[in-house]
């Protein structure tokens, strides 16, 4: 078993400064695994419910009279089935002297969001739980983990191929039930048609008049697919940063598969020789480090972007927390270069450096600004933002 002891340090500190706590993430993710590791971590008088099993529900049949005499650390899973729950949390949560602290897990659907937010607003904080990544599992199985994804199940499946067959059921579970269960009513083999395009696109430009004719249908109607999708955390949107300068700059978003195991399954790409050969190596990797960046930086979704202009100048990830303003460009490369479009980023961008992530061994200066990082190296090399 692999210890999340990241996770549950962020989630023994929420839980210190609020009283109401949300773990959000896709299915399969390891919600309810790290509930039960803070559990054990944690001690203490503690409750659990899950919202699957019918037994819970009927426990939770007068929710108030269950749970007003808990103490200590009370957990409800799959809290995104009982939306009604959360005006009793309120009030509980209200009390002057609150004997216990509210640990609920669920997906991020669009209406749980929403419903949560009008009712406990000001009461309620959310942590995002990914699958495993680079700094749990360490730099040597970086390759495993970009082929294989960072669902547990698909990462620790005793063989590829059984990795492969269980994130094709994870593929066709979640069109078939659990999208339906966060009250999206699309049919599963349209929304089916469009992840697997989104796969296609991985690592590109938003383009909905490209995807609305394909499908036959309004631009609108495809940025809500999109943004359903990304609701529900299988897929990343990375927004455009926009600087006033003269250049003419992309406004529309990058789209990423969230995960490269599922990504690799939808592309049908099975085994490291057939990735390698795909014309979707390089964004897959892209992908991939980019995950690994945002967590090591620590930055929330709203401080990363991405910026390119018409002119042909780009930038992979831009990360903003202030006043400081952090770029990486990422290359599928042992030996990368300072380019044109790096100099432009550093002047247009007014950047404190540069980070060049390539596949090298060695982390070395480029030039007085850019610096090239390993892999390898980035969980040493890459500070969190200040």
């Amino acid at each position: 078993m692999i210890e999340r002891k990241r996770e549950l340090r962020t989630l023994a500190r929420l839980l210190q400064r609020h009283r109401i706590v949300g773990i959000v993430g896709a299915r399969q993710v390891g919600k309810t695994t790290l509930a039960r590791s803070l559990v054990a971590e944690r001690g203490g008088p503690s409750t659990f419910f899950d919202l699957e099993n019918p037994a819970d529900v009927a426990r939770l049949g007068d929710p108030m009279l269950a749970l007003k005499g808990l103490t200590g650390l009370v957990i409800i899973d799959e809290v995104q089935r009982y939306p009604d729950l959360f005006p009793v949390l309120r009030v509980l949560a209200d009390r002057p002297a609150a004997p216990a602290r509210f640990l609920v897990l669920g997906s991020a659907s669009p209406g749980l969001l929403r419903q949560s937010s009008e009712t406990l607003a000001g009461r309620i904080v959310y942590h995002e739980l990914g699958g495993f990544s680079l700094d749990e599992l360490g730099g040597e199985h970086a390759t495993r983990l970009w082929l294989r994804g960072g669902l547990p199940r698909a990462y620790l499946a005793r063989s590829l191929a059984e990795s492969h067959e269980w994130r094709q059921g994870f593929v066709q579970t979640f069109l078939e039930r659990d999208i339906p269960q966060l009250g999206i009513t699309i049919r599963s083999a349209t929304l089916r048609r469009f992840w697997t395009m989104l796969a296609h696109y991985h690592g590109q430009v938003w383009n909905a008049s490209e995807f609305g004719r394909s499908f036959g249908v309004a631009d609108t109607t495809v940025r809500n697919y999109l943004d359903m999708l990304t609701s529900a955390l299988v897929i990343r949107q990375l927004l455009p940063w926009s600087e006033n300068i003269s250049k003419r700059q992309v406004k529309a978003p990058k789209v990423y598969i969230a995960d490269t195991g599922l990504l690799h399954t939808l592309l049908n790409v099975r085994t490291l020789t057939d990735l390698e050969a795909h014309p979707k190596v390089g964004a897959s990797w892209e992908g991939f480090v980019l995950s690994a960046l945002i967590r090591q930086l620590g930055a929330r979704s709203e401080e990363c972007f991405f910026w390119a202009t018409h002119g042909g100048a780009e930038l992979d990830l831009l990360a903003v927390r202030g006043r400081h303003r952090l770029g990486f460009e990422i290359k599928r490369t042992a030996s990368p270069r300072l380019t044109p479009s790096m100099r432009v980023a550093l002047a247009d961008l007014r950047l404190k450096r540069l980070d060049v992530i390539h596949l090298g061994d060695h982390t070395f200066a480029i030039s007085k600004a850019v610096r090239a990082v390993a892999l390898s190296r980035l969980l040493e090399d890459i500070q969190p933002l200040p």
